[in-house]
């Protein structure tokens, strides 16, 4: 079956670099295709971008449905005298698969391109060949002489992994599906919801990969009622996992959030989105995740209680360069959202 959702614009979201404060470019391209489809779009000071569709029911009942736009990344910490750039970690990153990978360095003015490299295993030691790979040993080079390099290049200066997004059989892979997918459901979301009972802010946070900072910021400013987050999450479902370790399956439908190591969601929110899903029949799992956290827990206490749950998208590989989601799980999930959203009607009693 063709999929539902924008291919091309995930593509375009995915391709575009945003790392933890500094989502200028991708707030800039979520901007421009929500205006479209909402009442009103604004920012504010943590760069977080809402998009308002009033309600014409019960339009004080204010629900958010977060998503951050984000991805890991690095900022320039250090250039050592032969011209080689040291970094900083933007976000939790494996350094396993940092070597050989291609990166952007974001200068004031210009993009530059950049590799990590790794030297040939046979002419390490045994010392050097056991070392546990570190973010501290990783140098990126420039391919220039270190004069040029002091020119052009400031520590400050943010750096991103160069990826293209493609479709592998039935998956989309890249960089940053993590969590631009879920942004792509906002956008969705806005184009076919028309005329809700309530309120609905379509937000996309900053700063999550360093500690869900826009969200608990947002939850401040917009007082919801209800929250329903949306985020990629962990799919194990791959040799060297057992079943109870695979979190979500890839094909399987979107996630239901029950806990992460962050949050446990308001069962009476997480049944109800069970309850869509069952009387529209979208696929659907739930999810139990050992670690890891998401802007539910965000929202769900920064300015008092609130009921909050959550819709994941199953993702193999997670924060890597080959992230991928399976197209069936992409519709899914973004049916799951419009159908919550559109049938909120601010009666249901998510008290404990």
């Amino acid at each position: 079956m063709e999929s539902q959702f924008d291919y091309d614009l995930l593509v375009e979201l995915t391709e575009e670099r945003g790392v933890p404060g500094y989502e200028d470019r991708v707030r800039r391209l979520v901007r421009e295709e929500l205006e479209p489809h909402v009442d009103r779009v604004r920012s504010d000071a943590m760069g977080n971008l809402v998009g308002t569709i009033e309600g014409s029911e019960n339009p004080d009942y204010d629900v958010v449905a977060p998503a951050h736009m984000d991805e890991i990344g690095f900022m320039v910490r250090h250039i050592d005298d032969d011209g080689f750039i040291e970094l900083d970690p933007l976000g939790g990153w494996d350094p396993r698969i940092l070597r050989a990978q291609r990166v952007t360095i974001h200068a004031d003015d210009e993009d530059l391109s950049g590799l990590i490299g790794s030297v040939p295993p046979h002419t390490l030691s045994e010392e050097e060949r056991e070392k546990q790979p570190d973010v501290d040993d990783v140098h990126v080079d420039l391919g220039l002489d270190a004069e040029e390099v002091e020119e052009r290049v400031s520590v400050g200066d943010l750096v991103t992994i160069d990826q293209t997004t493609d479709r592998v059989g039935e998956f989309v892979t890249g960089k940053s599906l993590d969590n631009r997918v879920s942004v792509l459901a906002l956008i969705e979301a806005a184009r076919r919801i028309d005329d809700p009972d309530v309120t609905i802010h379509l937000a996309a946070t900053t700063q999550e990969e360093v500690g869900v900072r826009g969200a608990e910021a947002l939850g401040v400013d917009l007082d919801p009622d209800l929250v329903v987050c949306l985020d990629t999450t962990v799919a194990n479902d791959v040799p060297g996992f057992k079943g109870g370790e695979y979190v979500t399956e890839i094909g399987e439908g979107a996630g239901i959030k029950l806990k992460d190591s962050s949050v446990i969601t308001n069962h009476k929110v997480h049944r109800r989105i069970r309850d869509v899903a069952e009387n529209r029949d979208i696929d659907h799992q739930f999810e139990v995740l050992p670690a890891g956290g998401t802007d539910t827990a965000g929202l769900q206490r920064t300015s008092g209680a609130t009921p909050a749950g959550a819709i994941s998208f199953p993702t193999r590989y997670l924060h890597t360069p080959t992230e991928s989601v399976h197209e069936d799980d992409v519709d899914a999930a973004i049916d799951l959202l419009v159908g919550v959203l559109e049938t909120e009607d601010g009666e249901h009693d998510y008290t404990l």
